[in-house]
């Protein structure tokens, strides 16, 4: 049976953006671990060459990937967020744009999982300083002591990083959208100064 042109066409247009963002894909739906160029050439139909054109080695599509979402987070919530003069704006922001971010939650909760391997475990740690920092920071304009703004970030970023392990490490019953709702309003009252 002849090949579809028009498919060949789309597959050898497949770009290296292409391949990270099927990655991640994988990554937040199955972990790190799943990750194989065989079986997401499969789904993205193409041959294991495409992969080589772009990648020499999975672990390369594994750092691109996490790279392109370290830089979407920057891009899109932090850079953002820190705009907001107000502090206590900054922090209701921050947290009302986490909690919609379901593929990044599900991308850095994987990412939690394998930060024992040599590749991931430098991002978890600067992704973690950068959000500590931002929290720190935020806390420290909103009236706290060095100190006390420090206690106040590692209990908010724990939190985030504690939920997301409940919810998609060990199987808590999913919330519907109201519950989920006044979980991340319960979390704002009770973290952002007044």
């Amino acid at each position: 049976m002849p090949a579809n042109p028009q498919n060949m066409e789309s597959r050898a247009r497949l770009s290296a953006a292409d391949w990270e963002q099927a990655a991640l894909d994988v990554v937040a739906a199955e972990g790190v671990a799943a990750l194989a160029v065989e079986s997401l050439a499969r789904v993205l139909g193409v041959t294991k060459g495409s992969f080589y054109w772009h990648f020499p080695t999975r672990d390369a599509l594994l750092k691109a990937a996490i790279d392109r979402w370290e830089r979407r987070d920057e891009d899109e919530i932090i850079s953002q967020v820190e705009a907001i003069s107000d502090p206590r704006l900054r922090l209701r922001d921050l947290f009302q744009r986490v909690s919609r971010e379901v593929q990044s939650h599900r991308i850095y909760a994987a990412l939690l999982q394998a930060s024992d391997l040599p590749l991931v475990q430098p991002v978890i740690e600067r992704i973690s300083r950068r959000r500590l920092s931002l929290l720190t920071d935020a806390y420290r304009e909103a009236g706290f002591d060095a100190r006390r703004a420090a206690h106040r970030a590692r209990l908010a970023y724990t939190a985030y990083s504690g939920f997301l392990q409940l919810n998609q490490r060990h199987g808590m019953p999913r919330m519907d959208q109201d519950e989920y709702q006044a979980y991340v309003d319960h979390v704002i009252t009770t973290l952002v100064p007044d």
